[in-house]
């Protein structure tokens, strides 16, 4: 080889290898991406933001077992005075009426010469001398009330008696006894057979209450018409009012003017019986 030629080939190997001395500092360059800076922000702020404080852990309590349904108190009747305080146990005391006492032989006499309304006096005797047979009425399934139809003969004994209704079964098994073996009664005011209904009244409270006898000697009032009805067809009749005259002198006839005490029984037997003001 010629002196030339080698020193071509040292000359090319010398390039060469100062060319591979170069190519890793400037790849290590390009390969390095290029990164933005951050932009600057400005805020502006009235108060600064403070962080809500975490919420509390509430504690959880597990739950109430259910309670046991208590029962209600036995109502007991207190038999003490209102200073002493009633026993625990005591047991209720049923209440009881004592039977009215039976038509005297005034009020008979009375009641076979009255006339007005039915004999009402007659009527109202007759239930009180059941009643009074009846004995005492107690608190319980076995009082109650009985309504019969009655018809008395013009001498005074009981031709038939048909029951209406009844509540209780012992009290009406009661006043059939009693009305069985009724004494001898004073005859009929009117002479005639007497037919009427009355309640029989077999409670622990009450006996029945009598009857007024104020305005007995007016004339029976008429019995009750709708004056609004109309069958269509005849005529529409006007509607009058039913008029009443005042009470004639000596209203009523016998010993029943209205005094202070009887108004003040009425107003205490309506109290009694609607139960008003309690």
């Amino acid at each position: 080889m010629s002196r030339s030629r080698l020193g071509l080939l040292v000359a090319f190997a010398l390039s060469l290898a100062l060319h591979a001395s170069l190519i890793p500092s400037w790849w290590d360059e390009k390969s390095k991406l290029a990164v933005p800076e951050a932009s600057l922000q400005l805020r502006i702020m009235d108060k600064p933001e403070v962080p809500a404080p975490p919420p509390e852990a509430k504690e959880v309590l597990p739950p109430r077992p259910p309670k046991p349904p208590s029962k209600s108190p036995k109502l007991t009747k207190p038999q003490a005075t209102p200073d002493t305080p009633a026993a625990p146990n005591q047991k209720k005391v049923p209440a009881t009426m004592e039977a009215p006492p039976a038509p005297t032989a005034e009020e008979w006499q009375l009641a076979s010469t009255y006339t007005l309304r039915n004999s009402k006096r007659y009527r109202y005797a007759w239930g009180q001398q059941v009643r009074s047979m009846m004995g005492t009425a107690i608190e319980g399934p076995g009082q109650g009330q009985v309504r019969f139809r009655i018809e008395i003969a013009p001498d005074g004994t009981v031709a038939h008696v048909k029951e209406l209704w009844s509540t209780s079964e012992a009290a009406s098994k009661r006043a059939w006894t009693v009305i069985r073996k009724l004494p001898a009664l004073p005859p009929t005011p009117t002479g005639k057979p007497l037919i009427f209904d009355h309640t029989i009244s077999f409670l622990s409270y009450e006996t029945g209450w009598p009857p007024s006898y104020q305005l007995d000697c007016l004339p029976e009032p008429e019995p009750f018409k709708n004056p609004f009805a109309w069958d269509g067809s005849s005529a529409p009749q006007v509607v009058r009012r039913e008029h009443r005259p005042p009470p004639p002198k000596g209203c009523p006839p016998d010993s029943t003017a209205p005094t202070i005490e009887e108004e003040e029984h009425e107003m205490k037997r309506q109290t009694d019986q609607w139960r008003w003001g309690r």
